[in-house]
């Protein structure tokens, strides 16, 4: 619980953090958002679906064939003419004529170096007309179509702002004061823009990028509200007097009014609070443009279809005049072709629309989309879950804003409510996994003092193998104690007989676990172990029996140590000797226990002759003992037979070995001689033959350097026990002191 409550807050904290981001939207956020819109559009551009807009570009090939720009205002002039002549419903340039033509006459003569000749022709140049007054009276003739000159907002003050050509009405509240405001305009010339039918603004709005996604459809200029160069020349075309402007507060309440639409004519235009509208662009349409070279020919007749009853707009994207702006689709859009597609969505509809609920919805999604996937987390603990979660999230998130974009041009961003989940879920999941690597690392520091290393493994990593439940399988089995330890521990303080426990257990655990043993468990000074489970070991047997060897091999090492010890600390020394029984037989082993706690523990009539047979190294005076089963198992290394036994719980009696050494002992001359007068004086015994059994069993205590004298001891006492009590006829060597 506390682990899943540690998860909660991590994950809190992180919706915190993405939530509290989203609320800022600093520029990479909006970045972010801003890319995967531009994405949709290159995904699903607008269908271009023909609309009475065409654009007159100078390119290149206008330039070469026609002169360098800027063009005489009288070429400008006969372009409108042949326009008008062509039917075009209104004439829009997306340039500004801010400065007198050059190239009127009069401007020429100026720089011409003054002569004779120049007196004599000046009174006949001085006749000749102006080039911008030629303009204006061809954008003021009656059969003229009607113009729209462009003007560029600026910030800078001092300059008159543009004309009013148009009435400005408003449907609810005025929202000039909402609107952001420029300080003036670089407009055309006065004599133009009094010609002119209408003014409209250049201004695109560039993002942060240097991208077109939005266009504002109205700018503020001091007190005074101007329309677009597009939604004038919709205006225009349709002979209309008035732009209306609808506002959330139509119904004349008080209050912040927000713009919310703008009405041209017939077409009416929603926007958003701004007067912006997002742009859903075309991929390249050549159709769309008309090089301007083609209006100069000697035979126009040919455009007639394209231009009559079209609003149509003159721009400039030859190289080097700086017109283009990029776009979602398009790197270098002219700004005569953005307002035209502008112009193409007020007319077909189908707008994109990024609705003013649109961050609210977002920023409530990351809490809800977050939590859920926290919950699923900390109740399911499977990181792969955790992981699919994410996915099927990320992607619902994603077909939603697809479905959204695609279906009705809402634009919701997908990303970041992605990025929020994925970081929630890299988070809680890490914190979950470092979490289990605390508790395997947890569960190896616990149960390596009592398992072998490759199960304290398996658990660690299968958790799921800690249940009830076991199986049936060989093993061999292990029982080690102290001998005559309620006598060591008499006398001894708690803590004292702590420390001596522990210190004797931890050498003899360590060399179970170097052996591949498993502990099972440890009972005050004793400890049972046994091999070949979990993990299967074939020479089970082999191994637990050297095991037994290294402990007392390792118990001979310590003791001298533990002699000076506490000779050194002034404590009574207590010469610690153990016993180890060691027994092979089928067993179930498993989890043992009940639901609320269970060990890996081993049961069996194995078991227990390995605990009857530990008992039993005090009574023959070895430091092991071994079943015959285990003696078959690994019979290689150096055994004595010492007895046959009936131990308490078995009916039939079996034969018992004193583990003397390993293979070199076994091999040794010394030992071969002792185990072949040891198995006679056994023969002699079992014959009855008493006063020969008991002078071998003499000679082989004195043969082995008295290390036997208590088994041998035994045997001359029970010889004596027999000769005042014979067996019967039938005996079969089992004295009848059966070992318990």
């Amino acid at each position: 619980m506390a682990r899943r409550l540690q998860i909660v807050l991590i994950a809190a904290a992180a919706i915190a953090l993405a939530v509290g981001l989203r609320l800022l939207d600093p520029l990479p956020v909006t970045q972010i958002r801003l890319t995967v819109f531009d994405m949709f559009q290159r995904l699903q551009p607008r269908e271009y679906v023909p609309a009475p807009v065409r654009v007159i570009d100078i390119d290149d090939d206008s330039l070469s064939r026609l002169g360098q720009w800027p063009w005489p205002r009288t070429q400008i002039a006969t372009m409108v003419e042949r326009l008008s002549d062509l039917g075009a419903a209104a004439v829009a340039f997306a340039i500004v004529f801010a400065e007198p033509d050059r190239t009127t006459p009069s401007k020429v003569v100026e720089a011409w170096p003054r002569s004779a000749a120049l007196e004599r022709l000046a009174p006949d140049l001085a006749e000749l007309p102006d080039h911008d007054v030629v303009l204006a009276n061809v954008l003021s003739a009656p059969s003229s179509a009607p113009v729209v000159l462009g003007f560029s907002p600026t910030q800078r003050a001092g300059a008159e702002p543009p004309p009013v050509k148009f009435g400005f009405s408003f449907l609810g509240t005025d929202p000039t004061p909402l609107l952001g405001a420029y300080g003036s305009a670089i407009g055309n010339l006065p004599v133009l823009e009094r010609s002119a039918h209408g003014l409209g603004s250049l201004t695109i709005r560039l993002d942060r990028d240097g991208t077109v996604r939005r266009m504002p459809l109205v700018t503020r200029i001091g007190d005074r509200i101007y329309p677009s160069l597009g939604l004038e020349a919709l205006r225009v075309a349709q002979g209309a007097s008035t732009l209306i402007a609808i506002t959330s507060g139509g119904d004349g309440a008080s209050g912040d009014a927000l713009l919310t639409g703008l009405k041209a004519g017939g077409v009416a235009v929603p926007t958003d609070s701004q007067g912006e509208i997002w742009l859903h662009f075309t991929a390249g349409v050549p159709e769309r443009t008309v090089p301007a070279w083609k209006l100069f020919e000697d035979d126009i007749s040919g455009l007639s279809n394209g231009i009559s009853g079209q609003i149509v707009l003159i721009g400039v994207s030859a190289s080097g005049l700086e017109n283009s702006r990029a776009t979602p689709l398009n790197p270098v859009e002219t700004t005569a072709t953005i307002h035209a597609q502008a112009i193409e969505q007020m007319l077909l509809g189908g707008f994109l629309v990024r609705a003013e609920w649109a961050n609210g919805l977002e920023i409530l999604s990351l809490p809800v989309l977050c939590g859920l996937l926290t919950w699923l987390i900390v109740s399911s603990r499977r990181m792969i879950l955790g992981a699919s979660a994410s996915a099927l999230a990320a992607a619902i998130v994603w077909a939603g804003c697809w479905l959204a974009f695609d279906r009705a041009g809402y634009l919701f961003d997908p990303l970041y409510p992605t990025l929020s989940i994925v970081l929630v879920y890299l988070l809680a999941s890490s914190f979950q996994y470092l979490s289990g690597e605390r508790e395997r690392r947890r569960v190896r520091t616990a149960f390596s003092r009592y398992l072998a290393p490759s199960i304290v493994e398996r658990l660690a990593e299968h958790p799921e193998d800690l249940k009830l439940g076991g199986e049936t399988r060989e093993l061999t089995v292990m029982f080690c104690d102290i001998q005559g330890f309620t006598a060591i521990a008499e006398g001894m303080m708690a803590e004292e007989l702590t420390q001596l426990v522990n210190r004797f257990l931890t050498p003899m655990s360590q060399e179970i676990l170097e052996a591949g043993g498993t502990i099972d468990k440890y009972m005050g000074d004793a400890v049972m172990a046994f091999w070949n489970a979990p993990v299967r070991e074939p020479d089970h047997g082999l191994s637990a029996c050297r095991a037994a060897l290294a402990m007392s091999r390792k118990l001979a090492e310590l003791r001298p140590l533990w002699r000076i010890e506490s000779e050194s600390e002034g404590r009574k020394f207590h010469d610690i000797r153990v016993g180890i029984g060691l027994n092979s037989g089928p067993c179930c082993v498993g989890n043992l226990g009940s639901e609320q706690r269970f060990d890996y523990s081993a049961l069996g009539d194995a078991v227990n002759v390995a605990s009857r047979l530990e008992q039993q190294t005090r009574m023959y005076g070895v430091d092991i003992i071994v079943g015959e089963d285990t003696h078959r198992l690994a019979g290689d290394l150096a055994y004595l037979e010492l007895d046959r036994v009936r131990v308490r719980g078995r009916s039939a009696a079996m034969t018992i070995f004193g583990l003397m050494g390993d293979e070199t002992q076994a091999g040794s001359e010394g030992f071969l001689e002792l185990q072949t007068r040891h198995d006679a004086a056994l023969a002699a015994y079992r014959k009855q033959e008493w006063d020969k059994a008991e002078a071998l069993f003499e000679d082989c205590r004195d043969r082995w350097n008295g290390e036997l004298d208590d088994l041998y001891a035994t045997y001359v006492v029970r010889l004596a026990v027999l000769r005042n009590n014979p067996p019967d006829a039938n005996w079969d060597g089992v004295f009848r002191q059966e070992a318990r």
